[in-house]
């Protein structure tokens, strides 16, 4: 009761504002996403995403020992394959001398601490830009799912730490745990992406991999956003199927979601801040319109306090050294 309480003695001066803050920012909260592309000393912007850049597997390792300086410990790492590589069954996805696996084996061999989370979908390696095999128009639940399997083995005996499977399959959770059991990778963990809705904001990572759909969209298994209780069911079975983390795509404006299922689970969730929440941000300061860096991290400051315990952000090598 006013005035025995007065909310703004707690807020008086940066000192005591500090003191009091719920929510605190580490580089440790980050992981980074990478595309890598075939070649040597090749490093190519994606414009649509300033800052960003395909690079080949060398220079991916030299960022890799400067993430790690900066204090950022895991890595999300995506290919750029080749065309003459794709197909209708994904199968380049686990051949064990493919642009995925060097780069695992490369990132673990220059830097054993780094946690490598490589993205398991088959849409890099797909023909028609999708995340499953296609028969008739129809994207094959089953067909693909046993795909999956085979690529996520292929990662783990490559060296990844986690698997990280976005393809929205059903059951691709628990058929990717047994086949890591039966395999011996018995401390491969899987990051699901769990609620990855069917959103707009991906655009400029489709750039940055040449990997949109080639026909129609992929409505018919990322989920609507105009839905939260079917986040939350899919997040609970992936849990059940075992997932060590699951993830929400994408971040800001899903944060109702972030919250609902942190209340749900217990395990981590991780959060995807993806392409077009960063092309848009670098576009506004551009412009002048807004101030980057505040912005930038009052969004992370944002999605943690939503719940997320990772943050897969474009921003991390730029907040990290903000916090330098």
């Amino acid at each position: 009761m006013f005035p025995l309480h007065r909310n703004r003695r707690l807020r008086t001066n940066d000192a005591i504002r500090s003191l009091v803050r719920e929510t605190s920012l580490s580089p440790t909260d980050f992981m980074f996403p990478m595309f890598v592309a075939e070649g040597k000393d090749v490093s190519i912007e994606i414009p649509s995403m300033p800052g960003i850049y395909r690079r080949s597997l060398d220079l991916t390792v030299k960022e890799v020992k400067e993430l790690w300086d900066l204090g950022i410990k895991a890595v999300n790492i995506y290919v750029k394959v080749n065309d003459n590589l794709k197909d209708n069954t994904g199968k380049e996805a686990w051949n064990k001398d493919g642009l995925m696996q060097q780069t695992i084996r490369a990132i673990k061999d220059a830097v054993p601490g780094m946690i490598v989370m490589p993205d398991v979908a088959l849409d890099p390696y797909s023909i028609y830009g999708h995340d499953g095999i296609v028969e008739n128009g129809q994207i094959l639940n089953d067909a693909t799912v046993d795909a999956l399997t085979r690529m996520s083995v292929s990662h783990a005996e490559a060296g990844a730490d986690f698997v990280a499977p976005s393809d929205m399959m059903d059951g691709r959770v628990l058929a990717i745990r047994k086949a890591l059991e039966e395999s011996g990778f018995h401390d491969v963990g899987i990051m699901s992406y769990s609620a990855k809705y069917a959103s707009s904001f991906y655009g400029p990572f489709r750039d940055a991999l040449d990997s949109a759909p080639g026909f129609g969209d992929k409505k018919t298994y990322q989920m609507d956003y105009a839905n939260r209780i079917e986040a939350i069911k899919e997040a609970l079975h992936d849990v059940e199927e075992g997932a060590d983390i699951v993830m929400v795509k994408p971040g800001i404006a899903y944060l109702d979601i972030v919250r609902e299922i942190k209340d749900t689970v217990n395990v981590p969730v991780a959060v995807y801040q993806v392409s077009g929440e960063y092309a848009m941000v670098k576009a506004a300061a551009e412009k002048g319109w807004l101030d980057h860096d505040k912005i930038m991290m009052e969004q992370l400051h944002c999605i943690k306090r939503a719940g997320a315990n990772i943050i897969s952000t474009y921003f991390a090598k730029e907040a990290a050294k903000l916090m330098q």
